[in-house]
């Protein structure tokens, strides 16, 4: 898809409006990771190089229309002046004439913090009027939060009609990368889909056109079950046993391999006390419920991946908040970063679990964006995206 981006505007001596994905985890007020704020700063130091200054929005958390302390954009200030290295001022509230006053007063490289966007419920509405008095306070607007593409908000698609708009950085790389893995990644190309249910996943692998697939996960045991095995307690979605096996039909004749778990890692209950007992057989006993993958499937993963030009992952491999049943996920996350073809995790939980293993910094790309790459690796139109079609 091909999008306006920030190299075709000029942001000098300009108020640049610019929407970024903030939403970072806090506790006790303290950000406990600032990926997300580390991932804007390219477009935020761009603009501010060119001699810009910055008017900043973003949501954080849910507070559901209504102005919450415990969401407030003022608990990321400080880090923000911290990683741009810039005055940055803190805004009352989101609009209003003394927040129109402060954009008006900004000085080039100076910032204005927005409040939370989402403290007004005109932003989830994308009501017009909300959208109009986001407008006073820029010249043209950026949109740089890939994560928040997926909504039609009024920060994210409706604003962009009433200003010169274009994407960030981040964001045109998110859409070029998602881009190519759906219309020419290079081949071998291999797509790992995990996660608990084929009905959030069932899209994404009929719209990837990989030469292997990987399915593993809660999902793999309604597959599992289209070619008669038996899944004991574990995970199936009765109603998407014939999606499934349509799927597989499918990929055979597109001489598509697709791998199912070969073994399994199980307990008899789900829960962090259970028990893990190893399975070796593509079977699960009766009474109990699979929760992450063997060592023989892993090695198949192995063998896959050892000559793959592109992988993409999405979903984890077994329940890997239990410490018990994450060994299947922090193995594949593994493989991956020694994975010498492109790699690509995609979608909260893949993202979540090569950042607890601390390996993101070996997989090519870590998308910022959970329900916004699932929903790009559908092949569904994003509306934060869309608007800033050429």
């Amino acid at each position: 898809m091909s999008i306006r981006t920030i190299k075709d505007m000029d942001p000098r001596g300009k108020r640049v409006l610019v929407r970024v994905d903030f939403n970072v985890p806090l506790k006790d007020g303290r950000i406990m990771d600032d990926t997300r704020m580390l991932a804007a700063l390219p477009t935020l130091k761009y603009l501010l190089d060119k001699g810009a200054s910055l008017v900043i929005m973003s949501h954080l958390g849910r507070p559901k229309g209504r102005v919450d302390p415990e969401f407030s954009l003022s608990l990321l200030k400080d880090h923000l002046a911290e990683i741009t290295r810039a005055k940055v001022i803190m805004a009352p509230d989101v609009i209003g004439e003394k927040v129109v006053a402060l954009a008006r007063g900004l000085k080039p490289g100076e910032i204005l913090l927005l409040e939370n966007t989402r403290f007004y419920r005109g932003e989830t509405d994308n009501s017009v009027e909300f959208c109009s008095e986001l407008a006073e306070l820029g010249d043209m607007y950026i949109n740089d939060a890939f994560g928040a593409a997926h909504r039609a908000h009024a920060s994210t698609e409706g604003i962009a009609k009433m200003l010169p708009s274009a994407a960030g950085l981040l964001m045109e790389k998110e859409c070029r990368i998602f881009d190519e893995i759906l219309e020419n990644p290079p081949t071998p190309f291999v797509a790992i889909i995990g996660g608990a249910k084929v009905s959030s996943k069932i899209a994404v692998l009929e719209s990837l056109r990989a030469d292997v697939f990987v399915i593993a996960g809660g999902m793999a045991y309604t597959f599992l079950k289209t070619q008669g095995c038996q899944i004991g307690n574990s995970l199936v979605e009765i109603e998407y046993v014939d999606t499934a096996r349509s799927f597989l039909a499918s990929a055979r004749e597109r001489n598509a391999e697709v791998l199912l778990p070969l073994d399994h890692v199980v307990g008899s209950d789900f829960s962090t006390q259970a028990t893990p007992e190893y399975v070796d057989s593509v079977d699960v006993p009766e009474g109990k419920i699979a929760m992450d993958i063997g060592p023989k499937t892993i090695s198949a993963i192995s063998r896959l991946i050892a000559d793959a030009r592109t992988v993409i992952w999405n979903g984890p491999m077994g329940v890997f908040e239990f410490e018990a049943f994450a060994r299947g996920t922090l193995k594949v996350a593994q493989i991956l970063a020694e994975c010498k073809g492109t790699t690509i995790v995609g979608g909260g939980d893949s993202v979540a679990a090569v950042n607890k293993f601390k390996l993101a910094d070996s997989i090519d790309h870590v998308s910022t964006g959970g329900g916004a790459s699932l929903e790009y690796l559908e092949g569904k139109a994003l509306p934060g995206v869309s608007v800033l079609k050429e």
